[in-house]
C-alpha cells in the first residue's frame, strides 16, 4: 500500500430517514466527503444478511448482500416502489439508532412489492445475474425460502429431517412449493448487487477504495453450512462435534463462546480449498482490500465441545496456515489483504503473519498499558502495518479516556503530548496519523469526538449492539477541512494519487 488513510463507517451507520443506512444518496455523499477530506479508503463491516442478534459477523450467507442496505428511494426512481408506500412504514423514532425489529417488520413487504413490479421487466438481467452466481444463489434463495416456511427457525430445527439433510426428493419438492419465495430472494440479491456495483464504480471514479471485512467463520445458521456440510466438522445428522471460541484471558474468565461450526480442513484441502477460493472470489467482487478477521485462527484455533456453556474447556487445534494462505495468494494476486492479528499471539502466529506478507494491525487503544511495554506503541511499528485508533469492537476513544486506568491515560498524555487546546481525540488521531504505518484508519465516531453512546459493539454481549448511526449534519465543512489538513501534514493525502 501507498502511505494513506481511511475512515471506518459501516453501511448501516449512514444517515437515512428509513431506519438504517443504505446504498443511496448518503453513501454517495460519504464518498464525496472522503474525497474532500483527502482520504483514500472507506472501511466497512461485512455486508451480508444478518440473523439473530443483528451482528454482521453472523450472516445467513457469506456471499449474499444485506436486504436492509437496498436503497428504497432508488427503487422509487425506478418505478418499483411509491414514496407513499415507504412513508407508511414505522422505521423507528431515533435517527441515531437502528431499530432492527421495525426494519425487519417493514422492509420485506416493500421488497416484495418491488419484486412484483420488476421481476418480468428485469427478466433478462435477472437470468444473467443468476447464471453468474449459480455457485451460491439458488441454494441461498431456497434456504431463505425454507426459513420463512419453517417460521425463521435455524435450519437445524426444521421439522422435516429430509430437507435438513438435503435429500434429493425433499429438495425437488420444496423448490416447487416455494418457487415464489425463491424468486423474491433472488430478486433482492439482484437489487443489492446492482446498487452495490453502481456505488463501487462511483467510489472508484472518485479514487476511493473500499476495505471490506471477512469473518473467519460462518454462522451455523447459514446457507453455507446447510448447503455444503461436508466442509465442516459435523456428524451424520449435521450436528457439530466442536464449535469456535477463544480461551479465557484478562478480559473474560470464561473465554468467548462464539459457537460457529469449525472447518473440516482435511476435506477442504482434499478439494483444493475450492470453498475458500469461491469465498474470496465473492469478496473480491465487493471490496478492493479484504481484512481477514481472526487471522490467528488459520495458524491454530480454539475448539470448544459442542453444548458447553462457556469456552473454558476448549483446546488448541492446528489450522491450515500457509498451506491455505499460499493458495489464496496464488489465486488472487490482485487482492490486497489485511490480517487481523489481534488476540493471543504465539511465535507461530507471528511467523505465519511474516510468511503471508500481509500487513497486521496495531490498535492505539491497546498501546498505553502502563504496566508493561507494548508492541502497539507507534515507535515500535514497521511501515508494513495498519494502525487503528480502535476497531468496531472497541470503545470510542473518548469513552476509552473515561474507562481506562488513569495511569494508562497519563501514559498516553505523556507519550503523545496531549493537551486540552488540541483536544484528547485529536491528539490520539495525530498519534496514529503521524506513525510510519502504511495505512491509518479511525472510526468516524473518533473524528467526531463521540462518547460511549456511539460504541458499535461490545463483544460477548447480546442486544444493544450494531445500532449507532451518523446523523444528518454531523459531518461539517469545518470537520472535513480539519481532517484534510491533518492528512496532508502527515503525508497521507489522496491527492498524490490523482492525475
Amino acid at each position: 500500500m501507498e502511505r494513506s488513510s481511511g475512515i471506518l463507517l459501516p453501511i448501516s451507520a449512514l444517515p437515512s430517514p428509513y431506519g438504517i443506512g443504505s446504498m443511496g444518496k448518503a453513501a454517495y455523499d460519504f464518498i464525496d466527503f472522503l474525497v474532500k477530506a483527502e482520504q483514500k479508503w472507506w472501511q466497512i463491516l461485512p455486508v451480508g444478511p444478518t440473523s439473530y442478534g443483528d451482528s454482521p459477523y453472523q450472516s445467513f450467507s457469506t456471499f449474499a448482500g444485506n436486504p436492509y442496505f437496498v436503497d428504497l428511494e432508488t427503487l422509487c426512481k425506478e418505478g418499483l416502489l411509491e414514496q407513499a408506500e415507504i412513508d407508511a412504514v414505522d422505521w423507528g423514532s431515533d435517527p441515531a439508532k437502528v431499530d432492527y425489529q421495525k426494519i425487519y417488520e417493514g422492509r420485506f413487504n416493500l421488497l416484495e412489492k418491488a419484486k412484483q413490479r420488476g421481476w418480468e421487466k428485469d427478466a433478462e438481467e435477472i437470468k444473467r445475474f443468476t447464471e453468474e452466481n449459480k455457485s451460491w444463489l439458488p441454494d441461498y434463495a431456497l434456504y431463505m425460502a425454507l426459513k420463512r416456511y419453517f417460521g425463521m427457525k435455524a435450519w437445524t430445527e426444521w421439522e422435516d429431517e429430509d430437507i435438513r439433510l438435503r435429500k434429493e426428493d425433499a429438495l425437488a419438492k420444496y423448490r416447487r412449493e416455494l418457487a415464489d419465495d425463491m424468486e423474491l430472494f433472488i430478486y433482492i440479491q439482484y437489487l443489492f448487487f446492482r446498487q452495490w456495483n453502481a456505488l463501487r464504480a462511483y467510489a472508484k471514479e472518485k479514487g476511493i477504495g473500499i476495505i471490506g471485512d471477512m469473518p473467519i467463520y460462518v454462522a451455523m445458521d447459514s446457507a453455507d453450512v446447510w448447503a455444503e456440510p461436508k466442509f465442516f466438522q459435523l456428524d451424520e445428522k449435521n450436528v457439530p462435534h466442536e464449535v469456535s471460541g477463544v480461551p479465557p484471558d484478562a478480559f473474560s474468565a470464561d473465554g468467548q463462546l462464539w459457537g460457529n461450526p469449525l472447518y473440516d480442513w482435511d476435506a477442504m484441502k482434499a478439494d483444493g480449498y475450492g470453498w475458500w477460493i469461491r469465498r474470496i472470489d465473492g469478496a473480491a467482487k465487493l471490496y478492493d482490500v479484504l481484512r481477514i478477521d481472526h487471522f490467528r485462527g488459520l495458524e491454530s484455533y480454539w475448539a470448544v465441545p459442542y453444548g458447553d456453556t462457556n469456552a473454558k474447556n476448549g483446546h488448541w487445534v492446528k489450522g491450515p496456515g500457509m498451506d491455505l494462505v499460499s493458495v489464496l495468494k496464488n489465486w488472487f494476486p490482485h487482492v490486497s489483504f489485511i490480517a487481523e492479528d489481534l488476540g493471543y499471539l504465539t511465535p507461530e502466529v507471528q511467523q505465519l503473519l511474516k510468511d503471508s506478507e500481509f500487513p497486521g494491525m496495531k490498535v492505539l487503544e491497546f498501546a498505553f498499558d502502563s504496566r508493561e511495554p507494548s508492541d502497539y506503541l507507534p515507535h515500535t511499528y514497521t511501515s508494513h502495518c495498519v494502525c487503528y485508533v480502535g476497531t468496531h469492537d472497541n470503545e470510542t476513544v473518548m469513552a476509552w479516556k473515561d474507562a481506562a486506568a488513569p495511569e494508562d491515560i497519563a501514559m498516553a498524555i505523556k507519550y503523545l503530548g496531549l493537551n486540552e487546546e488540541e483536544g484528547f481525540h485529536w491528539g490520539i488521531l495525530r498519534g496514529g496519523m503521524s506513525s510510519v504505518a502504511e495505512l491509518f484508519v479511525a472510526q468516524m465516531q473518533d473524528f467526531l469526538g463521540l462518547g460511549a453512546e456511539a460504541r458499535m459493539n461490545t463483544p460477548s454481549t447480546l442486544g444493544g449492539n450494531w445500532q449507532w448511526r451518523l446523523k444528518e449534519g454531523q459531518i461539517t465543512e469545518e470537520l472535513t477541512a480539519k481532517i484534510a489538513e491533518m492528512t496532508r501534514l502527515y503525508g497521507r493525502s489522496s491527492k498524490k494519487w490523482q492525475a
